[in-house]
């Protein structure tokens, strides 16, 4: 079982969410899902973003922290944000019902 925790009102996000001219943002850290403009509870019912942020997790876990870092940065400069091969696979994750069921949320 992997371990994931959420850290709301995140100033990380928050400049996340100023950069993407977006109101509401989850961006993800190692194991932690920073969130800006969304509560805890609001994020968790969602089922494709949860699932979505949460492959983000499980790329960090199978990369490492600075491996995921590089190559997201890497593969963003080279191709852009939609067609990021670390993007894409956690698009296609967000239809993963299973994905869920590898993560237990720490209290």
């Amino acid at each position: 079982m992997k371990y994931f925790s959420i850290k709301e009102n995140s100033f990380i996000a928050k400049v996340a969410a100023r950069k993407l001219r977006s109101r509401n943002v989850a961006i993800v850290f190692g194991n932690r899902i920073h969130l800006y403009g969304v509560s805890k509870e609001k994020f968790l019912s969602n089922q494709k973003w949860l699932r979505h942020e949460l492959k983000h997790v499980e790329q960090y876990h199978r990369l490492g922290f600075l491996g995921f870092i590089f190559r997201y940065i890497w593969q963003t400069m080279r191709v852009g944000y939609y067609r990021c091969r670390l993007e894409c696979e956690a698009r296609e994750a967000e239809n993963d019902k299973q994905i869920i069921d590898l993560f237990q949320l720490k209290k």
